[in-house]
């Protein structure tokens, strides 16, 4: 079931909620850079049915992203996702314990959520579950697309609008190629290809253009000075990253475990950046565990 969310400054984010609203425990699910709710498709259609209580699912698109409002440059940052995703916790699942699952630029404000608000953190976050979320050093990411073409592309949709359809039209399988070099690991199913792109080329060029100054500030320090204030005492904490991301190396989840000082550190062999996609059986195991687990 989809539905809207109006926040204080007009903007609306996208909810899609699965299960019981008056399940006891609520998985949050809060989606990566130029993605949207759906690369999650997979987690919402088994969970319910892998946990072994009732539980209630949510999804949703980031400000910027998906079927949300457009952010503006004032509002593309992270501390405003962080602070969208304290009316969602707020608002959207007023009650019960919160496991939150986060991935890539989702991991980010999840962190800085714990940083911006420790009692609404400590008091409803029961489990967090970090996918591919890097210790900073994104400022690298081009989501596959050398930066001259993109450049090229976004000036001419600026000037033409409709007119430059047809050079997206070329442009798309050499961006498709590059996205599943870039994000995916060994042998990703087409299908999970196919599904990135559709979702970075619906983000690209405004919501990919808007949010790369915040991921470039995001560097690897003032990352870690993030994860070092958060409280994520009282929270079980889950870190998982695939070997083959290119976005997110395996040392910067020790770093973020070790800065933080707890955390499961779990390295998926074979995989890359979309870890909900290319391992989607590991990915939802590990979340039924922490749900089960809780008291």
């Amino acid at each position: 079931m989809s539905e809207a969310l109006l926040l204080e400054d007009g903007t609306v984010l996208n909810l899609i909620r699965r299960g019981d609203p008056a399940a006891p425990v609520t998985v949050l699910f809060a989606h990566g850079y130029a993605l949207d709710h759906r690369e999650w498709n997979r987690q919402l259609e088994v969970l319910e049915t892998a946990v072994a209580r009732p539980v209630q699912l949510v999804a949703y698109d980031h400000r910027g992203h998906g079927e949300s409002s457009p952010a503006t440059a004032e509002t593309a940052t992270i501390d405003q996702l962080a602070d969208d995703l304290a009316v969602v916790v707020e608002r959207a699942i007023p009650s019960g314990r919160v496991v939150l699952v986060a991935h890539s630029m989702g991991g980010m404000a999840a962190l800085a959520l714990a940083v911006r608000r420790p009692r609404l953190f400590s008091q409803r976050i029961g489990g967090l579950v970090l996918l591919s979320t890097a210790a900073g050093g994104f400022a690298e990411a081009n989501l596959g697309l050398a930066q001259p073409v993109g450049r090229l592309v976004h000036e001419l949709e600026r000037l033409f609008g409709p007119v430059v359809r047809k050079v997206r039209e070329k442009i798309e399988p050499a961006k498709t190629a590059g996205l599943r070099w870039f994000l995916f690991g060994a042998k990703p199913r087409s299908e999970d290809v196919d599904l990135t792109a559709d979702m970075v080329w619906s983000n690209w060029p405004e919501t990919v253009a808007l949010f790369k100054p915040a991921l470039d500030r995001h560097d690897r320090q003032a990352a870690l000075s993030v994860v070092e204030g958060a409280t994520l005492s009282g929270a079980e904490v889950v870190i998982m990253t695939g070997d083959q991301d290119r976005l997110c190396p395996t040392s910067h989840v020790a770093e973020i475990a070790r800065v933080c000082g707890c955390g499961e550190q779990v390295i998926v062999a074979g995989a890359g950046h979309m870890l909900p996609l290319e391992r989607p059986d590991e990915v939802t195991e590990r979340i039924a565990t922490l749900v089960d687990s809780l008291p």
